[in-house]
């Protein structure tokens, strides 16, 4: 008899979190962002774009937050994996929903369990990647 453990799912308690450490850290190093949070299923849980951000930076957070998600790794270490050489060059224009891969979106995890995941669009891929792992480690 197996048994398994439900586990909980990414909240709205928990996006805002995410979205305000993440935006924190943005400020702090004076980068005007978006940030998108998505659960498990891909659906939006939440999203801040700041007064000064590019436009595309909507749409780029989301796109990233989405790759993190169905590919369940951070988008920073997939850049390679695109590239005319790569093993997956046709994959960001292969589904109908297209994938972004630029730093800056990660999958969020619970005890072992992917349960959504964050993506920051706006500063340097570098710094996006690092708002949204700052973000991460305050859900603990």
């Amino acid at each position: 008899m197996s048994t398994t453990t439900a586990v909980a799912p990414l909240t709205t308690a928990d996006a805002e979190t995410l979205v305000a450490a993440a935006r924190t850290a943005a400020e702090a190093a004076d980068v005007p962002v978006s940030i998108t949070v998505l659960d498990a299923g891909g659906h939006l849980l939440a999203f801040r774009r700041d007064d000064r951000a590019v436009l595309i930076s909507g749409e780029t957070s989301t796109r990233k937050a989405y790759t993190a998600l169905q590919l369940n790794a951070p988008t920073a270490g997939l850049v390679d994996l695109v590239k005319p050489d790569g093993p997956f060059h046709t994959l960001p224009t292969a589904l109908d929903r297209p994938l972004l891969f630029i730093a800056g979106g990660v999958p969020v995890h619970r005890d072992g369990r992917l349960i959504g995941a964050v993506g920051v669009g706006g500063g340097a891929p570098e710094q996006d990647h690092a708002f949204a792992t700052t973000a991460l480690r305050q859900l603990g």
